[in-house]
């Protein structure tokens, strides 16, 4: 006999990601829509998650009592602030269920409390939930490995929309960690964020992040490695908010078997080394 539909809850349910989800999760097999969160004194509490996400009525109210709902449910699909994220994450350890952290921005102090909360709960985190970009940093790795830092400088550049609050992205540091990987170096120490005024020459071997921001562009990121006379740009562009979504629900389900653990996306897609 096959599962039932897994019962997820959406929180942040009236921004961008969170409609996005409910739309995803209405559109997709094997799970099903448990309950929309939203944080204490929204306008949104009260009103019907699907008429927020443009579905239409669902029969499912926006709550402010987020320990209830994940009470009730199998996973929580998580792409709020680091403040939130910490927060839901000892709610979902108590409740013992899945925990899909899409929020980006965290501090190592965060990671610590999911780390913690991962003894109970089953936790994916990822600085970018989409298959493409999950398999960019594979690829990212494999070139870091293959052409010496010596010869081959190392830059990251990437642009997302006018109202991100990070920088540089969760994505942009996941693809400067695989880069750091393949070289056997720190990402924290070697890593380049800010160039201004007069900088000297450029420091061999180390990883440069370059940020733009502007408009309405969900996300573009590209590796570029510069050697003398080449160069090698690998690169992914996301059109659309839902790849991340369907990523999300595609964690929750595969997390829904595993034991409590902390997992990236890399462990659901089967691409760790």
């Amino acid at each position: 006999m096959s599962n039932p539909d897994m019962k997820l809850v959406v929180v942040g349910a009236a921004g961008r990601m969170g409609q996005t989800l409910i739309r995803t999760i209405h559109a997709m097999p094997g799970v099903t829509l448990s309950a929309a969160v939203e944080r204490s004194g929204s306008a949104f509490i009260g009103r019907d998650a699907g008429e927020i996400a443009g579905l239409g009525p669902t029969g499912i109210l926006v709550t402010d009592d987020p320990l209830r709902a994940f009470v009730e449910a199998e996973g929580v699909l998580d792409f709020t602030a680091p403040a939130a994220s910490v927060e839901f994450s000892g709610l979902a350890a108590q409740a013992r269920i899945v925990h899909v952290i899409g929020t980006t921005g965290c501090s190592p102090a965060d990671e610590a409390r999911f780390a913690a909360a991962a003894r109970h709960a089953r936790v994916v985190k990822s600085g970018n939930m989409s298959l493409g970009v999950n398999l960019l940093g594979v690829l990212v790795q494999q070139a870091a490995r293959a052409l010496p830092a010596a010869g081959w400088d190392l830059e990251i550049l990437e642009m997302h929309h006018k109202h991100k609050v990070d920088a540089p992205s969760g994505t942009a540091l996941l693809l400067g960690e695989a880069a750091a990987r393949g070289r056997g170096i720190d990402l924290q120490t070697q890593s380049v964020r800010v160039r201004d005024g007069h900088t000297g020459p450029r420091p061999e071997g180390t990883i440069g992040f370059a940020t733009l921001r502007g408009g309405s562009v969900i996300g573009e990121h590209s590796v570029i490695l510069a050697g003398e006379g080449e160069t090698v740009t690998l690169s992914h562009s996301a059109t659309d908010r839902s790849i991340f979504a369907r990523g999300a629900v595609t964690a929750a389900l595969w997390a829904r078997s595993q034991k409590p653990g902390y997992y990236s996306m890399l462990d659901v897609l089967g691409l760790t080394a």
